[in-house]
């Protein structure tokens, strides 16, 4: 079913990390044991590292089968939390400044608004300002100055 997530599915992805997990400690712990060249626990070390590798294989498989393959954005609850997420403010800061940015923050927060109706409300900028400013896709990759 689109949008939905197979919780038994992310629980057994936990166990493999978890099993694998263990396996690392027994590596380190095993690695730790050798004198010189010689090791004699390289056999739990090869048992646990194929181990490993086998279980987060087979454990990305069911979990791409079974839980990725099917699974699509719901775009509108997306867009949604994005236009109401206050973190979009730190996009103000080079225009406006920092303690006006964070002032409209607190306000968006205080009184419930979303970030662009307490900008606008805070006289510090218009609506076109807003706009051309706050751009969620500018912020995913580092600024040009």
């Amino acid at each position: 079913m689109p949008g939905k997530v197979n919780p038994t599915q992310c629980e057994a992805l936990t166990m493999v990390s978890a099993r694998v997990f263990g396996n690392d400690a027994t590596v380190a712990f095993a690695g730790s044991q050798g004198n010189f060249q010689l090791n004699v626990y390289k056999p739990v070390m090869s048992h646990a590292v194929l181990e490993s590798i086998r279980l987060l294989a087979d454990g990305m498989h069911s979990f791409t089968e079974h839980c990725v393959v099917g699974l699509e954005p719901v775009t509108a609850r997306i867009e949604q939390n994005l236009s109401s997420n206050l973190m979009l403010v730190t996009a103000l800061n080079r225009h406006i400044g920092y303690d006006k940015a964070a002032a409209i923050a607190k306000n968006a927060h205080k009184k419930g608004l979303s970030l662009r109706d307490s900008a606008i409300e805070s006289g510090h900028l218009t609506a076109e300002e807003f706009d051309a400013w706050v751009v969620p896709v500018d912020m995913t990759h580092p600024s040009a100055g």
